[in-house]
């Protein structure tokens, strides 16, 4: 019987103990900053469990051939949810930290905002500056961390949720997962993937963090490697390396910076390709593999499976084999 009686007062305190987790976390205070696709999933998640007191994002920017004033995703679903939004230029200016101050937050969590907090702002809320980035620090710490996982061939990637401190992405760590990359999957996809899983990390997380039940740990700075912020000249395909390295870079580059080869005087964007290593080829010699458009690299050929032409709609590579009757013969 006092087997009975200490089973469930041990089951009562355990009880009573996660709750008062969640409640310590649904007290506080939380402002959300991000910008991109990748953020929304963070974004709506913590909303929906313990609302936000306000969003900061970015500027709208000029988008399409219009040049077009346009908010960025973040912007347009924290309208959707009726959320405060704020878009300083940058919150290094004074009048930018004060507007933030109004909203006196207890914690900041960021996903993908594009501005480096200063100082100020990461001082601001008692509970700090949470980030949910989409690495497995310190490997490939910076502003294109997907990018990098997958053009250097890394078999697996995650997300860290991590205290920010003045470092680039060098805070303690709060919490990590892991996911294998795909063989053929592009950034696009690795990027949709690990949004929701950084999403789910983070609010799994937060109420041990937020009621000091969990110690953050510090980052083993041996193993960092980092993945700057990337360009869109980068996305150039240079021949004289291998065409797997070719392969990995269009499938990282996808949907940006995007990449390209220069045909004519003209930019032909690749948009997929894939390797055919059956016999030699030589690097920029043009090449048609099992029908489609390939071109010869310092190892095999890189197949171009489809590929949009300068001021032209996407198209297969077939396709695109007959627009250009002189592709073997190099004219």
């Amino acid at each position: 019987m006092k087997r009975n009686v200490k089973s469930l007062s041990e089951n009562e305190s355990a009880n009573d103990a996660e709750a008062c987790v969640r409640i310590a976390a649904m007290d506080e205070r939380i402002v959300f900053m991000g910008s991109p696709e990748f953020a929304i999933p963070s974004l709506e998640a913590l909303h929906e469990k313990y609302g936000l007191a306000a969003v900061v994002t970015q500027p709208d920017r000029p988008a399409g051939r219009g040049r077009t004033l346009t908010p960025c995703a973040v912007k347009q679903r924290a309208l959707e949810l009726g959320l405060p939004v704020l878009q300083p230029v940058s919150l290094k200016k004074l009048s930018a930290v004060n507007e933030l101050a109004q909203y006196k937050p207890d914690l900041i969590v960021v996903a993908a905002f594009g501005q480096i907090l200063p100082k100020m702002v990461l001082e601001m809320p008692a509970k700090g500056c949470v980030n949910v980035h989409a690495s497995l620090l310190p490997r490939w710490r910076g502003a294109s961390p997907i990018q990098a996982a997958i053009a250097a061939g890394d078999n697996e990637t995650g997300v860290t949720i991590m205290l920010m401190n003045e470092g680039l992405d060098t805070g303690p760590i709060l919490t990590q997962r892991r996911v294998p990359i795909r063989e053929r999957t592009n950034a696009e996809e690795l990027s949709h993937q690990l949004a929701f899983l950084g999403a789910q990390a983070l609010i799994e997380v937060l109420p041990s963090y937020l009621s000091g039940m969990l110690a953050p740990l510090p980052q083993d700075g041996t193993y960092q490697t980092y993945a700057p912020m990337l360009k869109k000249e980068e996305g150039e395909l240079d021949f004289s390396k291998p065409a797997y390295e070719l392969d990995r870079k269009v499938r990282a580059f996808h949907p940006w910076p995007g990449t390209y080869f220069t045909l004519d005087g003209k930019r032909v964007k690749v948009l997929e390709a894939h390797v055919h290593d059956s016999f030699t080829s030589e690097p920029g010699e043009r090449y048609v593999v099992n029908g489609l458009p390939a071109i010869g690299t310092s190892e095999s050929f890189l197949v171009l499976d489809s590929l949009q032409p300068e001021g032209k709609k996407p198209m297969s590579g077939q396709a695109f084999l007959h627009g250009q009757p002189g592709w073997l013969d190099g004219e």
